[in-house]
């Protein structure tokens, strides 16, 4: 957290110990945060009915009002503010309470430095993370609209259709479709078109994030659970209790996780990494793949009884080549969101080389083609000279003459280690050795990327 943002921030230290809340206030001040004191809970009530502020830092036994006083009255009228508790360690056990009611966590005495430094970043992060997302709400329940996902075709009416009566739902629900075509726009359309509208939406790709990883991404950890654990970490699904998950890419998760993630959606329960008791947690889940699962639970890879759990409901998107009629749509979309108020011209050309392509990055490759048009055209126009030549229909494009097998026959696996070798080699020269744009431009994962480019021996140099 930078300077500037800790001076936005206020801060109320309470406590009767003057000596303990004047050394509260020196240090979270030399900080660069705004930092008011009270001597006990009755002036910190006070001080809340006339000031707002972001952080409240209560002792627990006070006189007059103590800090479960504090707590209730923040949870009752200052439902934006976080309050951390500060303990004793002979009264442990209250703090545990509060941490039950709602704050956010507590500091035992004596305490060190850096460890209520810690503490205290983190609460405010996540306070400015959740103002964030309220200041964004309106805007996202608009961009979301399923009505504002572009196409007009018959396949994307049916989708349209299909989002709306889902949700209005609570169940769980599927997206299939081939990379690119938009599968995280309609998780997030399901999203703000629910009752969980005013609830996190919260996104994470199960193929970008390595296996050792990915549990305490998506559960947490209990401070000591492992080396670097200094302090307790939420878990995406209490970060969007309440709310939606998505999981991108769900075919990706390692069997373990597989069976983890079956019990969250039989139990609605977890545990932290590290954790003894189980957390009770409403999340609609909404996971999405552009692998046929089916074929996956056949190979062994999936397991059945979560398939079923996701597949509750299930909507296909289509790829862009067999809803070609939108093209001419989300160019227009296109060139309206990267120009803005300029206005831009697509000559009948370049338009039927649009129309004529395949699109195998679907949307997602359509966009960024607009965008290379738009850097290399000129005159408020988009020429033909501007698309790359694979589109423009030059002999580098993939060709489509017949293959004859020799008389003598050939090595299959050779010929086709070859092609795919510098089928690879190409994308990563179009992305500028970027391996996850270069994954999105061949419709496959960063983590298959990475197979595969190991197994030709082809090293990529810079990070990712």
């Amino acid at each position: 957290m930078d300077t500037g943002q800790k001076n936005r921030h206020r801060i109320l230290v309470v406590d009767d110990e003057e000596g303990m809340r004047d050394y509260l206030a020196i240090l979270l001040r030399r900080d660069g945060y705004q930092v008011e004191v009270a001597s006990d809970g009755q002036q910190a009530v006070t001080q809340l009915k006339d000031q707002a502020y972001d952080l409240i830092i209560s002792d627990i036994k006070m006189p007059r009002l103590d800090g479960f006083g504090v707590l209730d009255y923040v949870n009752e009228r200052c439902p934006g503010t976080a309050i951390i508790m500060i303990t004793a360690f002979s009264t442990t056990e209250q703090a545990v309470d509060a941490m039950k009611k709602g704050a956010y966590d507590y500091i035992t005495k004596p305490f060190k430095n850096e460890e209520i430094r810690l503490i205290v970043e983190n609460a405010l992060e996540r306070i400015d993370l959740r103002r964030e997302n309220q200041h964004l709400k309106k805007a996202l329940g608009t961009r979301f609209s399923f009505s504002n996902i572009i196409g007009k075709s018959k396949l994307m009416q049916e989708v349209y259709s299909l989002i709306e009566k889902v949700a209005a739902s609570k169940v769980n629900v599927l997206i299939t479709g081939e990379s690119g075509t938009g599968k995280e726009l309609v998780a997030k359309a399901i999203h703000y078109n629910s009752e969980r509208r005013d609830q996190p939406f919260i996104a994470i790709n199960c193929g970008a994030i390595p296996e050792n990883l990915l549990e305490s991404e998506l559960f947490g950890y209990e401070k000591g659970a492992f080396t670097g654990a200094v302090q307790q970490k939420q878990g995406l699904f209490e970060v969007a209790d309440g709310g939606t998950l998505f999981l991108d890419e769900i075919a990706e998760l390692p069997p373990m996780m597989q069976v983890k993630l079956l019990r969250v959606l039989q139990e609605h329960e977890f545990r932290r990494v590290g954790g003894t008791r189980n957390l009770k947690v409403d999340v609609r889940l909404v996971a999405a793949t552009n692998k046929n699962l089916g074929d996956a639970v056949s190979g062994g890879s999936f397991r059945e009884d979560l398939f079923y759990r996701l597949n509750v409901i299930q909507i296909g998107l289509p790829p862009l080549r067999e809803r070609r009629e939108d093209i001419p749509l989300l160019v227009e979309h296109f060139l309206e969101k990267l120009c803005k108020a300029e206005t831009m011209q697509v000559p009948d050309g370049v338009m039927r080389r649009l129309l004529d392509y395949n699109w195998p990055g679907n949307i997602r490759e359509l966009e960024n083609t607009i965008e290379r048009c738009l850097v290399l055209g000129r005159g408020g126009s988009i020429c033909e000279s501007c698309l790359p030549a694979h589109i423009a229909g030059s002999s580098e494009g993939f060709s489509e003459t017949r293959f004859l097998l020799p008389d003598g026959g050939f090595d299959l696996d050779a010929h086709l280690g070859a092609i795919e070798k510098e089928i690879l080699l190409q994308a990563l020269e179009r992305t500028g050795g970027i391996r996850k744009r270069a994954a999105e431009l061949l419709g496959i994962t960063f983590r298959s990327i990475r197979y595969r480019l190991a197994k030709f021996g082809i090293e990529v140099e810079g990070d990712d």
